[in-house]
């Protein structure tokens, strides 16, 4: 009957073109990190290097997704993905016609790979203004599951780079992205009750909210951790465990998978039993798991089973703070999702760098995982404390139940 009720109450074309359009922009965002090996094997890079390399897009991705929110509350997201997908286009074409051929260059073309990442802060707010609150946390966990998009790039970018080269690999990567912009022009829709634009400063307002500040630190913490792994764990496995770059990429793969496909698991759950038991559960798990990281697991093998975990348990999470932010901030989600998506991409920035630093300087990734396992520590404790809070205040400023 629920699902029934779901498919009844939005609108599915638009949902599918938000995913899709999610989906191939996450697989270029992330492009970096599978082509990774190729790249640091054919310009000599450093792991810190190797590290900043595919570290860059994110945290482009993430200032770009406040431009990202701002444009969907004035020309709708509709607009917003098409002039999105339009420059990410020209940018890949114009670095396979070109050429990249040093490692600035490289770090250049990841800021513009840095507007794939900005889809977050429009396929969101395309697909939640469409339905109803008691479904938010579905549709927003089946938009946000474009996510896998990440494991697209790492199956596929390393075996076309064996084949080809990687600065091939990047013009091919503009295929599947030009069809993708086809089906989205045909299905996506604006939704017609959209709120008016702000003016200026009424952005702020929402930063004026404790509310808002820890939002954007929870998805920090989880999808930061999700981006910042899949951007890093094909380097991670070579560079560890020697494993070929392709069969790396396949390991990335199915951690990706995971994660990706707990995101609508999360947000249905959360929908049911509330975004904040959800999260506790989420955080405990995800910071058991990078710990385990932190004692450098003997095999390939058992670090994988133990990052699967990590990444199911963020992937979840991922999905239940976005059943979360619209019951808070409805009227406001344009604003709400670039700026908590923009704290995702610096998560994310965050942990690929530090895991490239942290071998650099130590000889090992340990430091890096440690570090982000005590982020999802402090994440656990404060929404321990937040919760009752929450449960107090939110159903007054709504005038409407919520699901906490």
């Amino acid at each position: 009957m629920k699902s029934r009720g779901f498919l009844k109450s939005g609108h599915t074309p638009t949902l599918f073109a938000a995913f899709l359009y999610f989906d191939l922009s996450f697989m270029v965002w992330v492009l970096l990190g599978p082509l990774g090996v190729a790249i640091s094997a054919d310009l000599g890079l450093s792991a810190g290097q190797k590290g900043l390399m595919v570290a860059v897009p994110l945290l482009a991705g993430a200032a770009l997704r406040l431009v990202a929110g701002v444009l969907v509350d004035h020309i709708g997201p509709r607009m917003t993905g098409v002039i999105g997908q339009l420059v990410v286009l020209t940018g890949l074409s114009l670095a396979w016609r070109l050429g990249v051929h040093d490692y600035n260059q490289v770090l250049l073309l990841g800021v513009v790979l840095g507007v794939a990442g900005a889809s977050f802060a429009v396929a969101l707010p395309l697909a939640s203004r469409w339905y109803p609150p008691e479904h938010q946390g579905l549709a927003l966990g089946i938009a946000g599951a474009g996510n896998s998009g990440t494991a697209l790039a790492a199956l596929f970018a390393p075996a076309l780079a064996k084949v080809f080269d990687w600065n091939t690999v990047i013009g091919l990567a503009a295929l599947p992205l030009a069809a993708t912009f086809a089906v989205y022009l045909l299905l996506a829709r604006d939704a017609p009750d959209r709120p008016a634009p702000k003016r200026g400063l009424e952005y702020l307002s929402v930063l004026r909210t404790a509310d808002a500040w820890w939002l954007m630190f929870l998805y920090a913490v989880t999808f930061g951790g999700f981006s910042g792994l899949a951007s890093s764990l094909t380097i991670y496995f070579n560079s560890e465990f020697g494993l070929d770059p392709v069969i790396a990429g396949f390991f990335t793969a199915a951690c990706v998978f995971a994660g990706s496909f707990l995101r609508p698991v999360g947000g249905a759950v959360a929908d049911r039993v509330g975004g904040v038991r959800t999260l506790i559960a989420v955080y405990a798990l995800a910071a058991g798991a990078l710990g385990l990281m932190a004692l450098h697991p003997s095999t390939a093998a058992l670090a994988l089973g133990v990052l699967l975990l990590a990444m199911m348990a963020l992937g979840a999470g991922n999905g239940a703070i976005f059943q979360l932010a619209p019951q808070r901030f409805g009227k406001e989600i344009g604003v709400i999702t670039g700026l908590v998506g923009a704290m995702g991409g610096v998560g994310g920035f965050y942990l690929a760098s530090t895991l490239g630093f942290a071998k650099q300087a130590t000889g090992s990734y340990q430091v890096g995982f440690l570090g982000f396992a005590g982020l999802a520590v402090v994440a656990l404790v404060a929404l321990v404390f937040l919760k009752s809070q929450w449960r107090a205040r939110w159903p007054a400023l709504r005038a409407q139940p919520v699901r906490l």
